[in-house]
């Protein structure tokens, strides 16, 4: 696990500009860095040593020399790409998995994506025929930026690296921020800055000659096979979630798991514990507040399976933290989970370096609550005609009611089935709806987004799914969309800022690829999430953490705005720095903060416009290339 950056230019690239990303990477790779640099490229990375500890540096190099790398993440399936490779006459000088790519490139070139097993972000230079090439895994688990220039191309795991570049400049990327404002997170590929884009999820980019070209190499296909037996299918799912979470268990440093209390991650440590020799480490987080309090379950998987357990308590004073959080995550980002996993990722370090957890299990088994929300919706068919009129009244009474009342409720559903399936979601999806938008904005944001749609991201993954039921179709535009965009991009900022591995089993390309296939009813039946992989571990887990409702890894957040986070919202949303910016109507801020004091619920509005404001003051008001210290020890230990 690493950090990588480099530039690769028609004329000479600027060693001590790679120099100086890795630099700012540090976090990402605090045991060491590696550099390589001859006339037109310029690659560099810093490490995380967690597989060869000793012997595992990089860049690695062919057997002339003629193709280097740099490369950040793990081949889970390195050792048969090896002894393939060994068998073809490849000759290795190290132990670990970053050096099958130099030999998997020349047998396959940029093939050679396609036999790996894992995650990753990598850049391969191939000295003979001038070419570089960047690839990000197939799901997005780790992140790649590039800016292009005439002639050049710069790149880094992390956009404040990259942003040290000279000619790189601050300048909001108003688009980006108009689909921020709607998803709480900067979607692929656009980043928040003018001339930074994110590398997608399954894509691969070549150089040559100052040419870039951008193209996908896969891609879940949802489309329908033959549904298997019931029985088969749990004794499958068990099978390949068994072989996903052994591969992932090869490491030569302390490795555990988060143990949130729910389904996915509670499969992933009862997997551990069956194919590990010695009690799996385990870690959790809670509060206070009891509506987002999950120890009690996690308790209970962690006693079932005697596993080292330590868990602590975040606490209001947790929101000390929110400078450190503006600079690790590069972007805005609103999802305010990010403050938990920041601490359980902090406190699983103290303990081992890497650390398995249970993201994927929803997108691949159907496990969020809207997934049978929406089925239900379905059922209410309104003509294509009366959708404007049903819509408008939904609205109307949206603006009318009082906060938290039935009218209000009332209109929020009027306001969905008022809107097709595909926008249905979106809006289900949303933070900042499009009228809340037009109320919020300046005149100048709102020319700058005219003719903007984000819904339309919706749109086009909905339309590019083979899917042909619509829960399958809401799983396959959250691959697509919500899994990359937020939840990977948190535990990717979270584990990485406190030097931690994080490892995904249910993120195996070839158990998505199985469950993709399974039928809907397999997945969500009646109002019963994850109804296969239920099944699957009625013998793995207690009756009580598999059928109790989602509860999710939030924050109480809305308290908080209206407590202790109160006067911190208001001075930081209406002070004259952010007014000043002539992004958003005074009074429409306002308006929120009050509203939301009143009883109605923006905490999430508000909170994403926080993170927006937080970010530009750290990233382009005032720009600094170290972290902040963590204000204080906000976790309380429980044990």
């Amino acid at each position: 696990m690493c950090g990588v950056a480099g530039m690769v230019s028609t004329a000479s690239p600027d060693p001590a500009a790679v120099r100086t990303m890795c630099d700012v990477l540090a976090h990402r790779g605090p045991d060491g860095a590696g550099f390589h640099t001859d006339d037109h490229v310029a690659l560099g990375m810093r490490r995380l040593a967690v597989i060869d500890v000793g012997g595992g540096d990089q860049p690695v190099f062919n057997e002339d020399r003629s193709v280097i790398a740099v490369f950040n993440g793990e081949i889970y399936n390195f050792p048969e790409l090896r002894r393939d490779l060994q068998s073809r006459g490849h000759t290795f000088r190290t132990n670990g998995d970053s050096e099958c790519l130099v030999h998997l490139y020349e047998e396959h070139g940029e093939d050679c994506v396609r036999h790996l097993r894992g995650m990753f972000a990598f850049a391969v230079w191939d000295a003979r025929q001038g070419r570089l090439l960047l690839a990000r895994d197939r799901v997005g688990k780790k992140p790649l930026y590039y800016r292009e220039t005439a002639g050049e191309l710069a790149f880094a795991s992390e956009l404040k690296a990259l942003s040290t570049v000279a000619g790189t400049g601050g300048e909001v990327d108003p688009v980006a921020l108009h689909h921020y404002l709607t998803y709480q997170y900067v979607p692929a590929p656009w980043s928040i800055l003018r001339g930074v884009r994110k590398l997608p999820p399954g894509c691969l980019l070549t150089w040559r000659g100052g040419r870039v070209q951008v193209k996908r190499y896969w891609s879940l296909d949802f489309s329908p096979v033959p549904a298997p037996d019931e029985e088969e299918a749990a004794e499958r799912t068990r099978e390949l979630l068994l072989e996903a979470t052994r591969i992932r268990m090869v490491s030569e440093r302390p490795l555990g798991a988060f143990l949130s209390g729910g389904v996915d991650s509670s499969a992933v440590v009862a997997a551990m514990a069956r194919v590990s020799t010695e009690p799996v480490k385990t870690f959790s987080i809670g509060f206070e507040d009891t509506r987002f309090d999950e120890r009690t379950h996690a308790r209970a998987v962690a006693r079932q399976y005697g596993t080292d357990h330590h868990e602590f308590v975040v606490e209001a004073s947790a929101l000390d933290i929110l400078p450190t959080l503006a600079w690790y995550f590069d972007e805005p980002f609103a999802d305010s989970s990010a403050i938990p996993s920041f601490y359980v990722a902090q406190l699983s370090r103290r303990h081992v370096t890497v650390a398995l957890n249970g993201d994927g299990g929803d997108e691949s088994f159907g496990g969020y609550t809207r997934y049978a929300r929406m089925a239900g919706l379905e059922r209410f068919r309104v003509h294509g005609a009366l959708r404007p009129v049903v819509g408008h009244m939904g609205r109307s009474l949206l603006a009318a009611a009082p906060a938290c009342s039935m009218r209000r409720r009332a209109g929020r559903a009027l306001t969905l089935l008022g809107e097709t399936s595909q926008r249905r979601y979106a809006r289900m999806m949303s933070y900042f709806m499009p009228e809340q938008k037009q109320v919020l904005y300046t005149e100048r944001l709102l020319e700058a987004t005219a003719g903007v749609d984000s819904y339309d991201l919706v749109d086009q993954a909905f339309r590019g799914s083979r899917a042909i039921s619509r829960v399958n179709q809401l799983m396959d535009v959250d691959v697509n969309t919500y899994l990359p965009g937020d939840l990977l991009v948190k535990v990717d900022i979270s584990t990485m800022a406190n030097s931690l591995e994080a490892r995904s089993p249910f993120l195996d390309h070839r158990l998505m690829e199985w469950a993709a296939g399974l039928p809907a009813q397999l997945k969500v039946r009646g109002g019963t999430t994850k109804y296969l992989l239920k099944k699957a571990l009625r013998d793995w887990l207690p009756h009580e953490v598999l059928h109790r409702p989602k509860q999710g890894f939030g924050v109480p957040m809305a308290h908080w705005l209206r407590t202790d986070l109160r006067d911190v919202a208001w001075d930081v949303l209406t002070d004259r720095t952010a007014t000043d910016r002539g992004l958003f109507r005074p009074e429409a801020v306002r308006t929120l903060l009050r509203e939301h004091e009143a009883g109605e619920d923006h905490a999430r509005r508000i909170w994403a416009l926080m993170q927006f404001e937080l970010w530009h003051r750290r990233f382009v008001d005032r720009p600094q290339p170290v972290p902040p210290a963590v204000a204080g020890q906000p976790l309380r230990h429980t044990g």
